[in-house]
């Protein structure tokens, strides 16, 4: 028995959720997002929530039934509220700044660091250090976060880099002289 695949989903005014078949949209005031379910699951709409229910009890069945529940339930959450990461840039010298969509990083590198966001992203700045990743699809969200993190990551001795708002970096110590 799957505690979460039961567990209804709820929708919120303003969201829009369509089932036909295998395929869920589901479409509110940030965006549009779709799914498609494997063959062993169904869902339904009763009124202002979306249940999902397995066909049988085979193995795969079961281990995909609170997946895809979670799944729906991130993107009735993506369309109304968004998500968002925050990630901090930390070093000296080390500074981000926005061309147009693209934001421009200096890392330390000998040339500046270009990343364009994948459509349904949107990159945003608060001051000089904190980089603001947001959009309504959750996994594209945490991907750009990964993907902009990949460019330099913390490093233990001083934590020079890019590190997640809240991360912690495990700081080792430095050569003992003596």
């Amino acid at each position: 028995m799957s505690r979460i695949g039961n567990t209804p989903i709820d929708v919120p005014s303003g969201v829009k959720v369509e089932i036909s078949g295998g395929d869920v949209a589901v479409s509110g005031s940030r965006g549009e997002l779709s799914l498609i379910l494997p063959p062993v699951l169904s869902a339904e709409l009763d009124k202002n929530q979306v249940r999902v229910s397995r066909s049988g009890e085979s193995k795969e069945a079961k281990s995909l039934h609170g997946l895809f529940a979670r799944l729906i339930d991130n993107m009735v959450v993506g369309v109304s509220k968004g998500f968002e990461k925050k990630l901090e840039v930390n070093g000296v010298g080390y500074r981000v700044e926005m061309d147009g969509k693209v934001l421009v990083m200096q890392l330390g590198f000998s040339h500046p660091i270009r990343y364009e966001p994948m459509d349904g992203i949107t990159i945003s700045l608060e001051g000089k250090s904190v980089i603001i990743v947001s959009g309504c699809d959750r996994q594209k969200v945490g991907e750009t976060a990964a993907q902009i993190r990949r460019f330099r990551p913390p490093e233990p001795y001083k934590g020079k880099g890019i590190k997640y708002q809240g991360e912690y970096i495990k700081r080792k110590v430095g050569k003992a002289i003596g």
